[in-house]
């Protein structure tokens, strides 16, 4: 530990020499990591080695969609406290939403300390504090923590909380107890930008964060370079508002259009394209690229998206949109306006373009994406496929982070579509990284907004009439949200697949249109150097692997957790409760190795000591490389008492889900400079009981397979 915090103060010091940004010397880039996440926003397009994101919540274990995926518990060690999240370190807890106030107090717990967050209804749940807040408020302020008189439904709270050790978040009711969570995992030895301070509830935010997220919907970009141009989007004419020269960075992008044509560009379509590649790497609808589904203000509000990286403000006669999302190019940029169908007369408009000097690698970052799909209707039974990265631009291989999305969900004022849950795969995952709640909960909102719009710096409800009958046009009937990733974005080394359910079990027809925002390089970032395959003798034999007490392989028939296809595999599975040793094969020049590790998780709390010695060495030499934990299990308990105040009324679910995976990252002075290693587990009993006075269930360390993933640096060049 002491390794990881001398690296990431050193890093703290060039990067406070050098302004806050990387030089081009420096690979890997390193990582903005607490609050740095926000004021170093110019950084977004950076690739995050040595980092995982994940999205943990209380979603109905069986594929369902009991209570709106509310409170599911990994386990429960007293009435009040009722687990929701249970993660090893080091890490960072970035974000945490709730339905309204419903759980609290909640109990954040960061290695071993407990924090009791509250909410002003908290003492009255029954009825509610019309301005609640959370408690304390100091140290969870807007804009970074909103409560449900803001947001028309949730509770969120973006203030990150660094972790050592171990984090655990925690109800301390269980009526309604819905809730996702976003943290993020380091490996030992990765380049962060500082050492975040520890967290307490005493500490109030950096001002200059709160002040510059304060400022979403102004222009916080740079002065950098403009150019400006006026021009008339014709009928049937692709328009070019800019062509640049690279290297450069753009910092922001504005259109003014007339507010009595707005409505008929909203499908307009925004292109740009890096670098004189093939096919443009943004190909959105206006409005939805700016964060609505249409350029339609029902209220007459100033502002239609008030949004960190993206605004829709009204002015007068005038409609702007701005973008400030960071896009660096290398050798060229070219930014079109495509008409949209049916368009009956030109139409006036200005367009601003600010970019500053990019002087860093092309491997350090990637280039900014808008990916649009129209999904229809959609298939039942399968989620929407948001993005899926692989053959993107001709290209097998994208390493870069997923940062958000911009999405319209019904035509028709029809709001029970939202229960859907979002589902993200990274890097050739089965399993999902990231299990949402639902549609609304991940725009930022609970209980469908109650119909009502609103937006915020990182989620929001722009568009849609509360009820069919409230519309005032058709236009109205279109409801749109969107979410944007900053600290709690989700980098990815080979390729990203994001999903979203559609209805409570893709039972819903509405037509879906989307827009994925993310960054990425056409080349690997995460290489899968070597795989064990357990209960294959030749793979045994081949990887050294040896388990003196563990079962006689066992064929094991399941489901996967966390995905919708209903379908079963077989696989071999050994169960020990002594140690574990193989061999991976892994890269000398990796900047960090992920070991994946494919489960049983019928087995609860599976927990045990890494250690690693140099695969190449005559006798090994152990190191100690941390614990892995997997807590809970395919068993849970759902608590859903009629009352806010009434205790806890447990019913144990068993989901029949048990094929999982899991990933651990070990510590880079473990792997660098090797090109094989030694892994050695030994389980270590957790012994704790689903619920109080409940017996402890049987366990075991369970191996299905295990895979080494080096970080490297992406093999691109611009110039091809």
């Amino acid at each position: 530990m002491e390794r990881r915090i001398a690296i990431a103060a050193a890093l703290s010091c060039m990067l406070a020499a050098a302004g806050g940004r990387a030089t081009a010397a420096e690979w890997p880039p390193p990582v903005p990591a607490g609050l740095d996440a926000y004021t170093l926003w110019d950084r977004w397009p950076y690739q995050r080695i040595g980092v995982r994101a994940y999205m943990d919540s209380t979603f109905d274990r069986e594929g369902g969609n009991r209570t709106a995926d509310a409170s599911h518990f990994l386990y429960g060690e007293r009435p009040d406290f009722n687990v929701a999240l249970d993660v090893p370190g080091p890490g960072i807890l970035y974000f945490v939403r709730t339905n309204h106030w419903h759980g609290s107090p909640w109990h954040y717990e960061v290695d071993g300390t407990d924090h009791v967050v509250r909410e002003t209804s908290t003492d009255g749940p029954e009825s509610p504090t019309p301005g609640s807040t959370f408690q304390p408020v100091e140290a969870l302020p807007p804009p970074l923590a909103w409560s449900w008189p803001t947001t028309r439904g949730a509770d969120l709270n973006w203030v990150p909380v660094p972790f050592e050790r171990s984090l655990r978040l925690a109800y301390g009711r269980t009526h309604y107890g819905t809730g996702y969570f976003i943290h993020h995992r380091f490996a030992e030895g990765t380049a962060l930008s500082s050492r975040p301070p520890p967290f307490d509830l005493r500490t109030r935010p950096d001002p200059s964060v709160l002040d510059l997220i304060g400022r979403s919907g102004t222009d916080i970009a740079p002065p950098g370079t403009a150019v400006s141009e006026r021009a008339a989007l014709d009928p049937g004419k692709p328009l070019t508002l800019f062509r640049l020269d690279g290297p450069a960075m753009v910092r922001a992008l504005k259109l003014t259009v007339p507010r009595d044509r707005a409505l008929e560009l909203s499908d307009a379509r925004l292109r740009i394209t890096w670098d004189g590649r093939a096919e443009p790497s943004v190909d959105a609808p206006l409005a939805l690229f700016f964060g609505a589904g249409l350029l339609y203000n029902r209220d007459d509000s100033e502002y239609l998206v008030k949004a960190f990286p993206s605004a829709i403000r009204y002015d007068g006669d005038r409609v702007h949109l701005d973008c400030y999302f960071p896009m660096p190019f290398f050798r060229g940029a070219v930014v079109e306006l495509v008409p949209p169908a049916g368009l009956a007369a030109p139409v006036e408009l200005a367009a601003e373009l600010r970019h500053e000097p990019f002087r860093d690698r092309p491997s350090a970052v990637g280039y900014f994406h808008a990916t649009y799909r129209d999904h229809g209707g959609g298939e039942p039974g399968r989620d929407h496929v948001l993005l899926d990265t692989r053959g993107i631009e001709g290209s097998r291989d994208w390493s870069g982070s997923f940062v958000g999305t911009s999405f319209t969900f019904t035509d028709r004022a029809e709001l029970r579509t939202l229960e859907g849950d979002p589902r993200f795969f990274f890097d050739d995952a089965k399993n999902p990284q990231g299990h949402g709640t639902g549609t609304e909960e991940w725009g930022g909102g609970g209980d469908y907004w109650g119909g009502r719009t609103m937006t915020l710096p990182f989620a929001g409800h722009p568009t849609g009439a509360p009820t069919p009958a409230e519309a005032k046009a058709p236009a109205d009937l279109v409801h749109s949200a969107y979410r944007f990733l900053l600290a709690d974005l989700f980098p990815f080394g080979r390729n990203a697949r994001i999903q979203l359910e559609h209805g409570g079990t893709n039972d819903m027809a509405e037509r879906y249109r989307t827009v994925t925002y993310w960054y990425g390089l056409p080349a690997a970032s995460l290489a899968r150097t070597d795989a064990l395959e357990i209960g294959d003798p030749a793979s045994e034999r081949d990887h050294g692997y040896r388990s003196p007490d563990a079962s006689a392989p066992r064929a094991l028939t399941s489901r996967r957790r966390g995905v919708p296809d209903p379908g079963q595999e077989t696989r071999t599975v050994r169960y020990t409760k002594g140690t574990s040793e193989f061999t991976l094969g892994i890269l000398p020049d990796n900047h960090g190795v992920m070991l994946r590790r494919t489960l049983d998780y019928g087995m609860p709390d599976q927990r045990a000591a890494v250690f690693v010695a140099d695969g190449a060495a005559a006798e090994p030499v152990w190191e100690p490389a941390g614990t892995w934990h997997l807590a809970g299990s395919d068993t849970v308990y759902h608590s859903f008492p009629p009352g806010e105040l009434d205790p806890p009324a447990p019913v144990v679910v068993t989901a029949g889900r048990r094929l999982a995976e899991d990933e651990f990252l070990l510590p880079l002075h473990l792997t660098r400079g090797r090109s094989s290693i030694r892994v050695r587990v030994a389980y270590e009993p957790v012994g704790r009981p689903l619920l109080p006075g409940m017996p402890v269930p049987e366990s075991a360390w369970s191996e299905i397979g295990y895979e080494a993933w080096c970080w490297v640096e992406p093999a691109f060049d611009p110039g091809r």
